[in-house]
């Protein structure tokens, strides 16, 4: 079903900051920055080696974000996991067949035109699951 650890979101208030502090303090530099206004978020992908796995850096565009509203909520750090998957919609119908619930009836478009679906953390055992299937951008 997953493929690969896609990348780790992790939720902060200032993403410039948080770009310098990564950059300064683990050597991880972005390698793609883009504003998703559907999901109120800057967003940078940091490799980690050529893992082909990332750290995704997320600050919120404004405060009833997702992201604001976590920050808010919960303060800065881990907000997801994200696992690649191949056809996120034949995952996506395996998990309802299970009984799990995605937030999204279809996928959304996420980083670099990656398609995206999220599992509710209550049928994840308290974590948001990200599912991504890349797309020809991506990191």
């Amino acid at each position: 079903m997953f493929t690969h650890l896609d990348h780790v979101g992790i939720a902060v208030p200032d993403l410039d900051e948080a770009l310098a502090f990564y950059a300064s303090t683990f050597d991880l530099h972005s390698v793609h920055e883009e504003v998703n206004e559907e999901q109120g978020v800057r967003e940078a992908m940091l490799a980690i080696g050529d893992s082909g796995s990332c750290i995704q850096l997320l600050a919120p565009l404004r405060p009833d974000s997702p992201i604001g509203k976590f920050l808010d909520r919960s303060g800065p750090g881990i907000q997801q996991m994200a696992y690649r998957v191949e056809d996120i919609d034949d995952v996506c119908a395996t998990l309802r067949d299970r009984g799990v619930t995605l937030l999204y009836e279809t996928p959304k478009t996420g980083t670099a035109g990656s398609r995206v679906n999220f599992i509710h953390p209550r049928d994840a055992g308290g974590v948001l699951v990200e599912l991504v299937e890349p797309g020809a951008d991506a990191h």
